[in-house]
């Protein structure tokens, strides 16, 4: 997928300027920088969630925008922060919404196949009766990727999938998303603010800055004490895990 100039603007504010960016199939992607940096809206960008002022998205050869809803859905997912279903849904009907750009609401045997993988992947096949209001939030999260994974896509984007989770869940939600790309061979791009996540889950990252890619690189090339200071301006110490650069701030 390749990226060029795109820009978007609300009431006269840029809120993506000039993003070019070129993102590698079958890797690990993390989007992170400051509040209002544009991640969110690069993400939602190119999902087409929202409409771009200017640029080119090109997916498979093609401009993003030229793509039919169902055939896009067959290649690309996102889920976003805002996965507030208000229908009385068992996890299971959650997870068969994933099937929808194949085959509607009448599914094959091929769809319940790929709901029970995408189930049993996700460690929920004895729940799998239980109402999403009745779930934890770790549990609820796990429902949605498995609503991603059944849907069977080659790109997976993720807004922020850690959010309002806690350390353990947090943790698992990312060693899933590694076993996305490892296991399953997903190209998954992802909003994160946990950098310490992202230099240990991720294969490349994207900083940004004001709208702006302020870098992009492998995590070595943008995990340096340097290049974190200067983008949220705070004081940084790089230490490292199991050959991972990981950053104290102070």
């Amino acid at each position: 997928m390749l990226i060029h100039n795109l820009k978007k603007s609300y009431n006269s504010k840029t809120v993506v300027d000039s993003v070019s960016l070129e993102i590698p199939k079958g890797c690990v992607l993390s989007m992170i920088g400051p509040n209002g940096a544009g991640k969110s809206t690069v993400l939602n960008l190119i999902s087409r969630l929202i409409a771009r002022d200017a640029g080119d998205i090109t997916f498979k050869g093609k401009d993003i925008s030229s793509w039919k809803n169902k055939e896009l859905a067959k290649h690309l997912a996102i889920l976003t922060q805002s996965n507030n279903v208000q229908m009385k849904l068992t996890i299971r009907e959650l997870v068969a919404f994933g099937r929808f750009p194949y085959s509607g609401s009448q599914l094959t045997a091929e769809d319940n196949q790929k709901i029970d993988e995408a189930i049993a992947y996700m460690e929920l096949t004895d729940l799998s009766d239980r109402f999403i209001d009745e779930l934890s939030g770790g549990q609820r999260q796990r429902a949605y990727i498995a609503m991603v994974i059944a849907q069977d896509t080659e790109y997976i984007l993720l807004d922020e999938p850690t959010n309002n989770l806690d350390i353990y869940h947090s943790s698992n939600m990312m060693k899933i998303i590694r076993r996305l790309c490892d296991d399953l061979g997903k190209t998954v791009v992802l909003v994160l603010h946990e950098i310490n996540y992202a230099a240990f889950y991720s294969d490349y990252i994207c900083a940004f800055v004001n709208g702006q890619v302020a870098k992009f690189g492998t995590v070595s090339e943008v995990m340096t004490k340097e290049t974190l200071s200067e983008i949220y301006n705070v004081d940084f110490e790089i230490q490292e895990i199991e050959g991972k650069p990981l950053s104290i701030y102070y």
